[in-house]
């Protein structure tokens, strides 16, 4: 396995300085956002996909570190019915173009979402069977949108630009969100789609990342996201972990995002990579901080202090 860096908690560093932070803390290669929900902080997606000169200037920069771009990131939804679709998919198409010229031949994203019927103006997450509608409204999502729109766009686009495997992010709100829907959707496309397991998502939705380790195997699992989510105890058990609550509201919510270790403690972590790597997993595990109850560079040293410990590598 590879220790890899999400870069956007760093985001209010320059890129050098990003890229000297990385290095100083042990990191091996990096998870650069290009768009869609991220800002993009180290990177100008237009001015990579312009200029040679600023491709090779990034790319030596991060050598210069002894880093190397593991991947690029454009998750966002770009099937949603409206102008933020359309915006998010011109950034997956432009970060596709920009990873055939960089030499990158995976992508990490989300599935997308679509709206619950062809006139909808917003997206519709179904995570219910009931009222009799929800199963409507999914099986013309499944089978009229996201099926075809994987098939006949993103396939053709990703072989285009060289690109051999895409990760999708088991996020709620998505339509691809835990290791079945990942499979449903890799059995209609193939095997150019895989899973992003992120665990915190699971863990949030009341699943087990671990069992879902070991539902995948290795041949589903093109990346890992190192994310931690604690369960509030004085919430959770009166109102359970459907909280609509926004992220910055952390002191009120069921559940948080945390820092590495900092929701479930070390021995939980050094099983779920022992049982990656028991599944035959020997790729990147990209930290990603996304604590807001401390200042990111404070929860991102304190998350690679337990990731390092928790991963089954030699960092001597």
């Amino acid at each position: 396995m590879r220790l890899c860096l999400v870069t956007d908690c760093l985001g209010a560093m320059s890129f050098d300085k990003m890229l000297a932070t990385a290095e100083q803390l042990g990191y091996q290669s990096l998870e650069i956002a290009c768009g869609g929900w991220s800002a993009a902080p180290h990177i100008d997606l237009d001015r990579m996909l312009e200029s040679s000169d600023a491709r090779d200037e990034f790319m030596g920069k991060i050598k210069e570190h002894h880093l190397q771009l593991e991947v690029l990131n454009c998750s966002g939804n770009h099937l949603a019915p409206n102008d933020e679709g359309k915006e998010h998919e011109q950034v997956v198409e432009k970060t596709f173009r920009l990873a055939s010229l960089l030499g990158i031949h995976k992508i990490v994203m989300m599935s997308g979402c679509p709206g619950g019927s062809p006139t909808d103006s917003t997206p519709n997450w179904i995570c219910t069977s009931w009222p009799p509608i929800t199963t409507k409204i999914l099986n013309w999502q499944w089978n009229e949108v996201l099926i075809p729109y994987w098939k006949n766009k993103m396939a053709p686009l990703a072989k285009e630009n060289g690109i051999e495997r895409i990760a999708l992010e088991n996020h709620g709100c998505q339509m691809v969100y835990n290791a079945e829907t990942l499979i449903r959707l890799r059995d209609a496309v193939g095997p150019l789609v895989g899973m992003n397991l992120d665990p915190s998502h699971l863990l949030w939705m009341g699943g087990d990342p671990i069992a879902a380790v070991h539902k995948l195997g290795a041949d589903r699992i093109y990346h890992v996201h190192a994310k931690d989510v604690r369960v509030e105890r004085n919430y959770m058990g009166a109102d359970g972990c459907l909280d609509t609550k926004t992220i910055d509201q952390f002191a009120k919510r069921t559940w948080n995002y945390v820092a590495f270790g900092h929701g479930h403690n070390v021995g939980w972590w050094k099983e779920f990579f022992s049982c990656l790597s028991m599944e035959g997993y020997d790729g990147p595990v990209s930290q990603e901080m996304e604590d807001l109850t401390m200042p990111p560079l404070t929860g991102l040293k304190k998350s690679t202090v337990v990731l390092k410990e928790a991963l089954p590598m030699d960092f001597d």
